[in-house]
């Protein structure tokens, strides 16, 4: 069988060089091309190289179109505006689009439900087992619980992270809004400040925190009369995005059209 050929677009990010070093460490797929924007001065640098390891032979280009041809799946880690045109491209292509991509506004998510019709596209805040399981837990235990028991997402990240809440927090409250029956657009409080007044029965509260190098820490609490519980999870290295990444991109290959998340890939959307 031959190896699965991937595309890293974003590949002078944090995450882009994590990627290309995920590739190169896993069996059955390979490099076949890394993208960045125009006029960057990574342009002609060697993938492997930027990434801090050997030589891959496969040199950083702008060229999506081109790279996008002779693939078979792109895995995207960029921005809101970036992902919108990589889904209409890869859509055109015909290749998988596996975006981890925070941020991503209604109109965005609008663009990507359209490209999901032609090709495959597998969408998540956070690309980890662990948050994945976590996630699963908090639909679980929000589904037992009843709105007795307040529900509050705390997340923390590094200093330069541009978005809030992230992704992944938003994909914790997504998964207990499930469990409430309830559409979180309708009872997500992100912000307080001020004279608040008292909390809101059935709201599911976000606090953000930003500092340092923090990969990420998100903690979902279920606080009741008496008791608390609380379930975390510690992301300690970005390979553990980039290996869940590369699984989604594997799992897409030979799927039918349509847009799917980590907890299909993972076999936990029933749970």
């Amino acid at each position: 069988m031959s190896e699965l050929r991937l595309v890293v677009v974003g590949v002078g990010g944090r995450m882009g060089r994590a990627l290309v070093r995920t590739i190169a460490e896993t069996t059955g797929v390979t490099l076949a091309a890394a993208l960045t924007r125009p006029g960057s001065m990574i342009i002609g640098q060697d993938a492997g190289v930027l990434a801090g390891i050997d030589a891959l032979d496969v040199k950083v280009s702008d060229d999506a179109q081109s790279a996008f041809a002779h693939a078979d799946c792109v895995i995207d880690f960029t921005s809101p505006e970036s992902s919108r045109v990589f889904a209409k491209e890869a859509a055109q292509a015909g290749i998988v689009h596996v975006i981890g991509t925070t941020g991503l506004s209604e109109a965005d998510l609008q663009v990507i439900h359209e490209a999901a019709h032609k090709t495959v596209i597998v969408r998540s805040g956070n690309m980890s087992l662990g948050v994945n399981l976590l996630a699963a837990l908090v639909r679980r235990v929000a589904k037992t619980l009843d709105a007795d028991f307040d529900i509050e997402i705390l997340e923390m990240h590094h200093r330069h992270k541009v978005d809030a809440p992230s992704g992944t927090a938003l994909l914790l409250g997504e998964a207990a809004a499930s469990g409430r029956g309830i559409s979180l657009k309708d009872h997500a409080q992100r912000v307080r400040d001020g004279h608040t007044g008292a909390r809101i029965p059935g709201d599911i509260g976000f606090a953000t925190l930003r500092g340092g190098s923090v990969v990420g820490d998100h903690s979902v609490i279920f606080a009741g009369e008496g008791e608390r519980i609380e379930l975390s999870h510690k992301a300690e290295d970005r390979a553990i995005f980039a290996r869940g990444a590369v699984k989604a991109a594997i799992w897409g290959k030979g799927r039918a059209p349509g847009l799917y998340s980590m907890a299909d890939v993972l076999g936990i959307s029933d749970i």
